[in-house]
């Protein structure tokens, strides 16, 4: 039986919460595509990985996106911005970035970007980019020079020579933010000043809601954020709806992008929580609480996304042309532009 099948309880969240929420028309700005193959780990099955790369995650291609949200968001058209999954250390960089832009050909409106690590000039950049078609860059912190993936600094992982190619091109960059106070440290704000300033026609999306599973971070750094240009966010994994609502009120909905954070993360059960200033995922498997006094049965991360998604929106209010621009039309003239830019 497939590890993604709905039972009584994702659909009873679906068809109450969720069916009358999700627009028919999606574009998702953040997924994966990718092989196992393409981690080369010397002992690569009993790695942290394998934890959640089970086999039926093993081939993340668009048939099988495709056909996680037929089930997920039944009757529902769906494009994409993909992108590999940057395992640490051991990957195979070429044969990640040629699989998404095949896969992601199969529907032109859609886009690839292309994994990067800082070794990687700015000549190498640029030819596989015209090469693929690729609409951005996908750095990653686990590449980080330093060696130090925790309190890395951007430009320790995505170096300025290769932003330079960004702006050159008009490309995206999709950020996943280092350092343990993501967005609300004062040291990532500053970069993003920097770096926007000195490169206007790169174009940002910022992970995660900047990476604010909470809404602490947001809080700290919204209001600097609203003031600089070419920078968008994705909502993907955040399950947090007042982390989600602060971002929508301090940079507005138009900034704001639907992503699923699929595969795996957006399909496999469980949540991410907040306490503290911190976060961490939730699933079935790693808890100890005692859920006798309920329906102790975890749902979609996605699903959870999406019920945070529709709990800012009403809390905003948010009207349903918002609704849909969050879920499709921002997202759709971003890829659109950046495929007509400079690049072209």
């Amino acid at each position: 039986m497939s590890l993604v099948e709905l039972n009584d309880l994702d659909r009873r969240i679906w068809e109450e919460e969720l069916a009358s929420f999700v627009p028919v028309r999606i574009f998702d700005v953040h997924t994966h595509i990718y092989r196992w193959a393409f981690y080369t780990g010397p002992d690569k099955e009993h790695s942290s990985y394998r934890q959640f790369v089970k086999e039926e995650f093993e081939e993340a291609s668009w048939q099988l996106l495709d056909e996680y949200d037929r089930r997920l968001m039944p009757d529902r058209q769906v494009s994409r911005l993909a992108f590999p999954f940057p395992f640490a250390e051991h990957c195979d960089f070429e044969a990640s970035n040629q699989f998404v832009a095949e896969q992601v050909a199969s529907d032109p409106p859609s886009g690839a970007l292309m994994l990067v690590r800082p070794e990687m000039t700015a000549d190498q950049i640029a030819t596989a980019v015209r090469q693929h078609g690729f609409l951005g860059l996908k750095p990653y912190r686990f590449y980080s020079q330093t060696g130090d993936a925790v309190n890395c600094r951007i430009t320790d992982f995505l170096p300025e020579h290769q932003i330079e190619v960004a702006h050159e091109l008009g490309l995206l960059i999709m950020m996943h933010l280092s350092r343990a106070e993501a967005i609300g440290d004062e040291q990532n704000l500053a970069d993003l000043q920097h770096l926007t300033a000195t490169y206007p026609r790169a174009k940002w999306i910022l992970a995660h809601c900047a990476r604010s599973y909470a809404a602490w971070p947001i809080e700290r750094a919204g209001t600097r954020l609203s003031e600089l240009p070419n920078i968008w966010f994705d909502t993907s994994s955040v399950c947090e709806s007042d982390a989600i609502e602060t971002l929508i009120r301090t940079v507005g909905a138009e900034r704001v992008m639907y992503g699923s954070d699929d595969v795996p993360v957006g399909v496999l059960r469980g949540k991410y929580i907040a306490f503290g200033y911190g976060w961490a995922y939730l699933s079935p498997t790693n808890h100890q609480l005692n859920l006798t006094h309920c329906d102790s049965r975890m749902t979609f991360t996605r699903y959870e996304q999406l019920r945070a998604m529709r709990q800012a929106a009403l809390r905003v209010g948010l009207s349903d042309e918002q609704i849909r621009a969050m879920f499709f039309n921002t997202a759709a003239e971003l890829v659109a532009s950046t495929r007509a830019g400079p690049r072209a």
